[in-house]
């Protein structure tokens, strides 16, 4: 006689809750750009979301949780538009990184970095936040590095290097750049490095 089928041991998440969540990391997204990760508490998100400490346990952790959710949720946009950018039909080698370098440049992310940049140097020095952070940037390596192949086969081009380094180059290099011109405003104009460089790795003109 089959076994029955094990039931599935992932909770669902009801729109109701859904909704919940989803203000905490609205309040969240806010109160971290006004007053920076370590700036921003727990009751100052409560209050911006108009929750209970009590509705913000049932849904997160901690606000280490905050930022990993959050950045899952930032990725995936910018994957998605990544991806769908090296998918456009016809599109050139050239055309596909201009799509890809407005994408690094969107000025919402220069907010995300200061938070993330605050978020790094914290998991830096606590073990459990380091887990989750490290695991959160494989992810999005990951999607990345799957975008990257797919993209580069389609171009008919070949890497120079492993796609994996080529990502991490890439993603250090839009971080880097957008870093000094925080620092140095007039150091760089947005993305000069990025379509400077990534198109040499590449082999292409950009």
């Amino acid at each position: 006689m089959p076994s029955a089928t094990a039931p599935s041991t992932t909770p669902r998440i009801t729109a109701r809750r859904q909704a919940t969540r989803d203000r905490v990391l609205e309040a969240a997204s806010e109160v971290f750009a006004e007053r920076g990760f370590h700036g921003a508490t727990v009751e100052d998100i409560c209050e911006r979301a108009g929750f209970t400490r009590g509705a913000f346990y049932s849904n997160f952790s901690s606000k280490d949780d905050l930022v990993v959710e959050l950045s899952r949720r930032h990725s995936e946009a910018l994957v998605d538009r990544i991806r769908r950018a090296s998918k456009r039909e016809h599109a050139s080698a050239d055309e596909v990184l201009r799509d890809v370098f407005a994408a690094l440049a969107d000025d919402s992310r220069e907010r995300w970095l200061v938070l993330t940049t605050e978020f790094t140097l914290h998991a830096i020095r606590d073990a459990a936040a380091r887990r989750a952070w490290a695991a959160q940037q494989r992810r999005v390596r990951d999607e990345l590095v799957s975008v990257v192949d797919e993209a580069v086969s389609r171009q008919g081009l070949t890497l120079p290097i492993p796609t994996d380094l080529f990502v991490r180059a890439a993603i250090s290099l839009a971080q880097g750049s957008m870093t000094q011109r925080l620092v140095e405003p007039r150091s760089l104009t947005v993305g000069e490095l990025e379509r400077t460089v990534l198109p040499i790795l590449l082999g292409v003109d950009a």
